[in-house]
């Protein structure tokens, strides 16, 4: 700003001489002399053309001298010499005729003048442009900081993982099996006399408990929208390995869809909190020294998310995440993306069922939760019975069940999503709903085709907040 406003001092002060300077050049000071032989009444004539004091004339309005030349002997005399210099040199050996020399001439410096102050505003004008430019990326950058960057993918690094005291499995107490998934099992506890719920890993999947260990122990992961990591353990004999969370009291969000309907303001607690988990999982994050990286989690289902007694979801199993950083200069893929499962079938994203994603772009990663996120939008609102006439609500079923039946193949979707560009069917009385259109494109705004069209988690997040204050009965 200090800058520009100096330039523009200097423009002014440049176009202030420049006028002043040719204010002052009318009034031209030149020699003047006349032929004294002349006609004495021609000669008064010449003297009242302009202010006349001895051999100097003071000239009104003129940007030029003027000079008249009687050639006698080969020498040149003067005829008339006004509104001219005296510096006149005469080559008698030259063919032309006798010619003034002089410096530059006064239309000479007006031209240097008006170059100077284009050249000047020029320059001015770039600098300013040149500042709009700079403050409108800085602008831009500090909008994106709260999406999604394209960041490396690199292994996690011990001085940026938060370590978690190991927990003595004798104190857990297994009571009874409430999941069963690929890779583990999911026990109901009790640990510190408190309900827990212990995931348990048979010692041939140790990479996929350290990989979502290591997700769980990263910095700041702390978040209403994240299932509450407890500690790890190891059973004595080292036949398994122990992940101790946070106890969802509703169970996964698919048995829960399966079991209850909902009204329209707890499918919006269940949709807004799911999408703020997933914009927290996906940020990244700065505070006293610490980092929290983004993470893509991969594997984005209605069985991977968990409802709690005061109904919001909260984000679990992270063995197929990625945590997307660069660490000392290794680039890299995270452990747990070298497994060969990548998500559930059925929540794959296009890019993804044709195996066209770039796997080391975050951003592709990260669109790619965001077109599951979608699927689980409509998953909730298909189970609200304030969207359906009569409030009684169709019985629970994933996305694509009723176009593909429940047994999916990678084929059948890549013809139907890909090939097609289908999506899970959206009743059509929802257009006639104070809310319809608003949900109708939130959701294709977050399953289209093309994932840089795709909203982020904080934008669906938002959408929801204002579909909430509009909307609410």
């Amino acid at each position: 700003m200090i800058l520009q406003r100096w330039l523009v001092i200097l423009a002014v002060e440049c176009i202030f001489i420049c006028i002043s300077d040719q204010f002052l050049l009318q009034k031209r000071r030149c020699v003047f002399q006349v032929n004294r032989t002349a006609n004495t009444q021609q000669n008064n004539r010449y003297g009242t053309a302009g202010n006349v004091s001895g051999s100097v004339q003071v000239c009104e309005n003129t940007h030029c001298c003027l000079g008249y030349f009687l050639i006698i002997d080969g020498r040149p005399e003067v005829d008339l010499l006004d509104f001219c210099n005296g510096n006149v040199t005469w080559q008698p050996h030259s063919a032309e005729q006798p010619r003034l020399t002089s410096s530059y001439s006064e239309g000479d410096f007006m031209k240097v003048g008006v170059i100077v102050v284009i050249g000047t505003l020029l320059v001015l004008c770039f600098m300013i442009t040149a500042a709009k430019w700079k403050s409108f990326f800085k602008e831009k950058k500090e909008n994106l900081e709260a999406c999604p960057h394209d960041y490396s993918v690199s292994p996690l690094c011990s001085c940026q993982t938060t370590k978690t005291s190991e927990i003595d499995v004798v104190e857990i107490e297994l009571q009874r099996i409430v999941g069963r998934g690929y890779f583990a099992t999911v026990w109901q506890g009790k640990y510190q006399g408190s309900m827990v719920a212990v995931k348990v890993f048979p010692a041939g999947w140790k990479h996929k408990f350290t990989a979502e260990k290591e997700v769980y122990e990263l910095p700041l992961m702390k978040h209403e929208g994240i299932l509450h990591f407890l500690g790890t353990g190891r059973e004595p004999d080292g036949s398994s390995w122990l992940i101790v969370l946070q106890f969802a009291e509703y169970g996964s969000l698919h048995s829960f869809l399966c079991e209850h309907s909902t009204s329209w303001m707890l499918s919006l607690k269940l949709c807004h909190s799911l999408s703020q988990g997933l914009s927290y999982l996906h940020s990244d994050l700065h505070r006293n020294d610490v980092h929290k990286p983004p993470v893509a989690h991969g594997d984005l289902s209605s069985s991977n998310v968990l409802v709690r007694a005061d109904g919001t979801c909260v984000l679990c199993d992270f063995g197929c995440s990625t945590i997307l950083r660069l660490c000392s200069g290794h680039h890299s893929w995270h452990s747990n993306t070298t497994n060969m499962k990548l998500g559930t079938l059925r929540y794959m994203s296009p890019e993804f069922l044709e195996g066209s994603v770039n796997l080391s772009s975050s951003w592709c990663l990260m669109q790619g939760d965001i077109y599951a996120l979608g699927l689980l939008l409509w998953e909730t609102w298909m189970r609200c019975s304030d969207l359906f006439e009569g409030r009684i609500a169709p019985q629970h079923l994933l996305p694509y069940e009723s176009e593909l039946g429940g047994n999916v193949t990678l084929e059948s979707l890549i013809t139907y999503v890909s090939n097609m560009d289908k999506r899970p069917s959206i009743p059509k009385h929802w257009g006639l709903l104070p809310q319809g259109s608003a949900l109708q494109e939130l959701l294709t705004d977050c399953w289209d085709c093309d994932p840089d069209a795709r909203l982020t988690a904080q934008c669906v997040a938002d959408r929801l907040v204002s579909l909430q204050s509009c909307f609410s009965p």
